[in-house]
């Protein structure tokens, strides 16, 4: 059995993104690439596999949509789990006190890099 190598993926500018804003990524190629999303809060971002930490979907029905209408919270589209943007914590809803699965990001040079595994 081999593990799967861990790579990186450029996302994007960060000046691109709205603040906050989000944009989602995937790492991969096939059936089953690592999908995540990237959430900007000021000159941070924060990185998440996209994955309900209730239900086990994708947290958003639209693309790139996982913030709350006033933009202070991750929101699970299905259930309405609310998640902290900093640390991915359940705060309400059907799963309080779990967290979403961090994904390691960083800005390098104005860019936004994620690193997950290689589905190849």
């Amino acid at each position: 059995m081999t593990m799967a190598q861990e790579v990186a993926v450029t996302v994007g500018r960060l000046e691109e993104l709205d603040d906050p804003g989000c944009r989602e990524f995937r790492i991969g190629d096939g059936e089953w690439p690592f999908r995540g999303f990237i959430v900007r809060k000021a000159d941070a971002v924060h990185a998440y596999q996209n994955y309900c930490a209730h239900a086990g979907h994708p947290l958003n029905f639209k693309p790139d949509s996982f913030l709350t209408k006033d933009q202070s919270l991750i929101i699970c589209s299905s259930h309405g789990a609310l998640f902290e943007i900093e640390s991915g914590l359940c705060i309400a809803g059907p799963c309080p006190g779990k967290t979403l699965r961090r994904v390691r990001a960083e800005v390098i040079d104005g860019e936004v890099v994620v690193y997950g595994p290689d589905s190849a």
